[in-house]
Order: structure tokens, then sequence, then C-alpha cells
């Protein structure tokens, strides 16, 4: 009788401890989402959200919806981990824009400074982002009567910024002691939470005859389309063959091989879709909150970053595909990759030594183009939902396409590769048939 892959994850003893300790974590992320800030009445709070504050609430649905419900509760956890990602882009850039920063990290232990540093930055990002969206709650009239607008602030800002220190603690604790890689995971969370509610929303609507059930059907027929090409796509390999010569080490004769590298049809994965998501956060995140407070100037500029509108539309595309080769020349150098190979006496069939980095330069370039765009272009469903289906819900579009979608699939395909590793190091088949994530050879 074959074996039941799911069964023998809990057989594996540090499997199983891995995956209780994942899912012990995600069960603290959901709570503390829901624990409010000192200070808010969150009596007035739902009264707020019920009534007509709860209309042309764009862009707060938008945060709310991927801090997992934490944003609109005005949670310890409200700031989720975008600061923390936003600081480590940051910290990237400067990287490539300052050497000094660059071979410090190259240094025994210079990765733990840097990161070191990014913690000490996001620190203060936090902060930062505290004083603006805390306005929020103040304008609302959501705060507990008695206390005063500085004794909120500070509060807030440290209750705020310890949350997010937290979240990262525990995303660091995943990545360890857990499965799958814990910022990531802890995003998909807060996802995956608001999707109950999503379909809530939606099935009421139809109830209500707002929606006609023809488009919803031949919507879930899409998404389900669209589903399938990102896994194909995110599975989606070329592969550059590579041949080794015979080489003495020692006394010892090592004969000749041939070998690949595997470059994928996006590298750098949905990292350039929650990098461009994380740096348009901050500029939504400070006008929504000064729009809040009923200034005109601040209210046009919340209007033109709304988060269906054609400016942030246009950045957020620009984002993803300047990410999406950012990151790619980040993670695979071809100066490094070329040295790596001549350095192990490896050669790339029919390409001359001098001229491997030109090769794999271009190989990746023309890799790397359509599948930023084909991430930017799932990342418009969403907005194209909204404006073709009049009336269909902001929270079942975010899902059905866009940054979420691509979240949900790639954290997930990440988590069952990890998990497939464990079974098959431990002699068991895999979560698929025959015990393999099959990548696409393109």
């Amino acid at each position: 009788m074959a074996n039941n892959p799911i069964v023998d994850i809990f057989r594996i003893r540090d499997l199983r401890n891995r995956v209780l300790f994942t899912l012990g974590v995600l069960v603290v992320h959901r709570i503390g989402s829901i624990v409010p800030i000192p200070g808010i009445d969150m009596g007035e709070l739902s009264r707020y959200f019920a009534g007509s504050g709860a209309e042309s609430q764009g862009i707060v649905d938008y945060l709310d919806f991927f801090s997992g419900g934490a944003f609109k509760n005005f949670s310890i956890f409200m700031l989720g981990v975008m600061p923390y990602i936003t600081t480590s882009i940051i910290m990237q850039v400067l990287m490539l824009v300052f050497p000094a920063l660059k071979k410090i990290s190259e240094e025994d232990g210079g990765r733990k400074k840097v990161q070191r540093y990014t913690r000490y930055a996001t620190v203060a990002v936090c902060l930062l982002q505290g004083v603006a969206l805390l306005q929020m709650p103040l304008n609302y009239g959501v705060v507990v009567p008695g206390i005063a607008k500085w004794q909120f602030m500070i509060i807030g800002m440290l209750t705020t910024t310890a949350g997010t220190v937290f979240l990262m603690w525990l995303g660091e604790q995943i990545n360890v002691k857990g499965v799958g890689n814990g910022i990531s995971l802890l995003i998909f969370t807060g996802i995956v939470a608001r999707m109950p509610n999503a379909f809530m929303v939606m099935f009421r609507e139809i109830r209500a005859r707002n929606l006609n059930e023809v488009f919803v059907i031949l919507t879930f027929v899409m998404f389900v389309g669209v589903v399938v090409l990102v896994i194909y796509e995110q599975q989606g390999l070329r592969k550059i063959p590579v041949n080794y010569a015979s080489r003495i080490v020692g006394r010892k004769q090592y004969r000749g091989q041939s070998s690949y590298i595997p470059f994928k049809i996006n590298p750098s994965g949905v990292i350039p879709v929650i990098f461009a998501s994380a740096i348009l956060t901050i500029p939504v995140q400070l006008t929504s909150s000064l729009a809040s407070g009923n200034s005109a100037f601040w209210g046009k500029v919340a209007t033109a970053l709304d988060t269906s509108g054609p400016m942030y539309l246009t950045l957020y595309t620009l984002l993803i595909i300047f990410f999406a080769y950012f990151y790619t020349q980040v993670s695979l150098n071809p100066v490094e990759i070329s040295r790596q190979i001549r350095e192990n006496g490896g050669s790339i069939p029919g390409i001359r030594s001098e001229n491997m980095e030109a090769y794999l330069t271009r190989i990746l370039n023309r890799i790397v183009l359509p599948g930023s765009l084909f991430l930017a272009m799932i990342a418009l469903i969403p907005s194209l939902l909204i404006a073709v289906i009049p009336g269909f819900p902001r929270q079942m579009a975010y899902i059905m396409g866009g940054t979420s979608l691509l979240i949900m699939v790639g954290v997930d395909l990440d988590t069952m590769s990890q998990i497939e590793g464990h079974l098959k190091m431990h002699h068991h088949e895999g979560l698929t048939k025959g015990g393999k994530l099959r990548s696409r050879n393109l």
C-alpha cells in the first residue's frame, strides 16, 4: 500500500516538529492581528467602519487585506513586516552604491552585521510610519476619551514598532526551526486569513442581485487558468549546459562530466511583487492618513494614488520590472557564475571563455523581461475585475489576481519544495506524484 505523504510528514520527528512549530508561530501572528493598540475604543472602531466611514476606503481596504485584518483593527501588528522589507530593499541598493558596505557584507560575520544594520533601520522606519498612520484613529474618533494625543502617539508608536520587530523575530524563528520562508509565510497567512470574509462579501452581493452569477463563474474559471499559468511560470527553467574537463586533485583523477545551470523564467520569484508593494505602501499609508484629516491637498494625492488608479498601477508595473532585473543581477551575477565555471575547469559548449559573461547576461535578459511582464500582467487583474464588473468586491478581486495570488502560489510552491526535501532526505516519497515538484524545461 502506497504511503500517504501527509502522514509521512508527521511520522518524521524532525519534520513534524518543524511543521508544528511553523503552525504555532502563525497562530501567534493571527492572535496579534486582533489585539488593538492601547487606547483604541473597539466599539467606536466597529461602528465607524460599519457606518458611512466604510465608504470610499479603497486604500484602507488594500492595506488591511495585506496585513490580514490587522490594519483596520489598529492592532499591534498593523504595520506588518513591510517596514522590514522596505529597509532590506534600501540596504541592498546601498550595497550596490557604496562598495565599502558591500565589502563589509563579504567579510567574516559581515552578513550578520548588515542584518543588524537593517534591523536598526527598520525600527526608525516603523517610528516614522507610526507618526503618520496613528493620525488615522485620532481623525476617526476611535481613541478612548481622556487620553491625550501625545500619550496615544507615544504608546502607539512604541507598540506598533515592537509589533513589527516581534514579527521579524518570528520570521527568523521559522527560517531556523520551521519550514518555508518566515517573512513570506507571515504575509501569506495574512492574505489567506482574509479569504473567508472575501467569499462572504461576494455571496452577499450575489444574493442581493448586485452581481451577475454568470460573470462570477467566468471569473472563477479565469482564476483557475491564471493559477495554472503562474505555477507553470514559477517552475519553468532554461538549462544552460556546462561541460567540465578531467582534472587531478592530489592523487585522485576526476573524470569530466556534463551539468547545467538552471535559470528560472522568473529567477526572482515573487520578490519583485513583494518589493514593489512594500515600496508603494509607504506613500499610500502616508497620504491616506494625512487625507483622513480633511486636507484637500492630501485628499487629491490620496485619490491619485488609489490602488486601482492609473498612476498607482503604472508605478507598480514599472517597479515590478525594475526589481525583477535588480534582484536577478544581485542573486545571479553573470560575472561570478562565469568565474566559478572557469575555476572548476568548465565551459559552455559553443561559447568562448572570454564571451561567457556576455552570453549569460544575454540569456538572463531574455528570460527576465517576459517573466517581469508576466508578473506585471497578473498584478493588473484586480483593477481590471473592479473596472469591468461593477460592484465586484475589492477583497475578492485582490485574491483572484495581483500581489496576493503571486505570493500565495509562490510561497506555497517554496514551502512544498522544502517539505519535499525533508521527505526525500528521510527516503520518503514527496507530496506530488513521483516525489518531485516537476520543473518545465524551456
